[in-house]
């Protein structure tokens, strides 16, 4: 993220942290239960790199105590948003919900003062102008499919050329996986198998699809052995996510907006997603609109019915009761749960029965599974030295199951372990539980690990 630059003290009363609702602050006892489920805090040891720190220097900044200087931006940038202290919280503070819009409110409060002279291309032409569009991402990773597929990759890689590139494109290039075929353009209906159970709608992301299309493929076929017809609206969009957890409120605003009115809910029993932060970001639709859109009742309702159909795919398959898939799947594998499943959503076993009924699968026990492994979406790419060591804890922990295969609902933690693992020169599977589960229907083998 772009250093903050210093707010006045008029300025913090006037703009930052007089959205939220203040009793939210109050709710923190400081107890400090937080702080060994946080993973910057288990990083540093900083008491202002953890959820209690943070939280007293937010209040301080919206009491007009202090100014929004660069070091307490410092210290809130650093926050993954991984929510892991809302787990541990025993007075349920919704962290959350303090540190998402005080950023909207501090990315305002910098362009209000903002002299032209702090462009930041990255954010502008990659993260808004790039990844939350499916079809230019394809496009972009159109040449590495290629030298992918002729090993090129491999030499360049070799020669130390990525060096060469500006820091983040570098690593950009660092955490690019090898890219499996994304399959064939959705249809806009594929039919139950057997009788239908139930009509869903399937949300395909814009980094997930281009990077990860073969996985939406999985989801939608093993939605289908469910007995599910499964709907693809054509003109879905981005969640905003991307946008709203980098402080563009307005931005995430207008692409909410655009999937509600894409999405027929009336029509649907679910709307359907497989990646944790896009579910989160969609499940929260309603109190966003709310937060940033306080005057706009027709917006805010909307949203919010929207959001009341959103179910992760893992949610809803055993609310629906799973079909259990007949396919051996011999591996042994650990889960890692994604932070924006298991502490925002609050879904920790679903996945976990999920993979239980596939027949020879040997799931194990995976040390700190609920600790973040330092992707939380594009914070790999603006923290590249935190990112890299909470890459480092997780690889180590997996690595000590003597696992074949890791497990994980996120696009985000897959591009993450993947680059984390590749560095041990040993094959790990790195796989989507919808991937799984899907060969197990198909009765098709593992493939080879990446």
């Amino acid at each position: 993220m772009v250093p903050a630059q210093p707010v006045s003290q008029s300025a913090n009363r006037k703009q930052i942290g007089n959205e939220i609702d203040y009793d939210k602050f109050l709710d923190c006892v400081h107890c400090g239960l937080c702080t060994s489920a946080c993973p910057t805090y288990l990083e540093t040891g900083d008491e202002n790199n953890s959820p209690r720190g943070r939280i007293y220097l937010m209040r301080a900044v919206t009491d007009g105590r202090v100014d929004l200087t660069p070091s307490i931006s410092r210290h809130l940038d650093l926050c993954l948003d991984c929510r892991s202290c809302e787990t541990a919280c025993p007075s349920g503070v919704q962290y959350g919900r303090l540190i998402e819009p005080f950023r909207v409110a501090v990315h305002q409060a910098q362009a209000d003062q903002a002299s032209g002279s702090g462009f930041d291309w990255f954010k502008r032409f990659v993260l808004y102008g790039l990844f939350p569009y499916p079809k230019r991402m394809r496009w972009a990773l159109l040449p590495a499919r290629v030298m992918q597929a002729i090993y090129v990759d491999r030499l360049i890689e070799a020669l130390r050329l990525p060096k060469l590139l500006p820091k983040k494109l570098e690593r950009m290039q660092k955490l690019l996986p090898r890219l499996q075929p994304r399959g064939a353009r959705f249809p806009d209906v594929l039919p139950a198998v057997g009788p239908r159970r139930a009509r869903v709608a399937l949300f395909t992301g814009c980094v997930a699809d281009a990077m990860f299309g073969q996985t939406n493929w999985a989801t939608a076929r093993v939605l289908q052995q469910n007995g599910c017809e499964v709907v693809i609206p054509q003109t879905q969009v981005c969640c905003g996510a991307i946008h709203y957890h980098s402080g563009a409120g307005k931005a995430a605003l207008e692409l909410a907006d655009v999937n509600a009115e894409a999405f027929a809910v009336d029509d649907v029993d679910a709307v359907i997603i497989n990646v944790a932060g896009c579910g989160s970001m969609l499940k929260d639709y309603g109190h966003i609109a709310g937060e940033l859109a306080p005057e706009d009742d027709d917006l805010s309702e909307r949203l919010r019915k929207f959001a009341d159909k959103v179910r992760d795919v893992s949610e809803f398959l055993m609310e629906l009761g799973p079909i259990p898939p007949e396919g051996p799947i011999r591996v042994r594998a650990t889960y890692h749960d994604a932070c924006h499943l298991v502490h925002a959503q609050k879904i920790r076993e679903p996945p976990r029965t999920l993979l239980s009924l596939v027949p020879g699968l040997e799931l194990l026990p995976l040390a700190e599974s609920e600790i973040c492994c330092g992707a939380a979406g594009s914070y790999n790419l603006t923290e590249p030295e935190m990112s890299d060591q909470l890459a480092a804890r997780k690889r180590q922990n997996i690595l000590n199951t003597g696992a074949d295969a890791v497990i994980t609902a996120n696009a985000g933690c897959s591009l993450q372990l993947q680059a984390a693992l590749r560095r041990t020169g040993r094959d790990i599977w790195v796989a989507h539980p919808m991937d799984v589960l899907d060969l197990s229907y198909r009765k098709a083998p593992p493939p080879h690990a990446n």
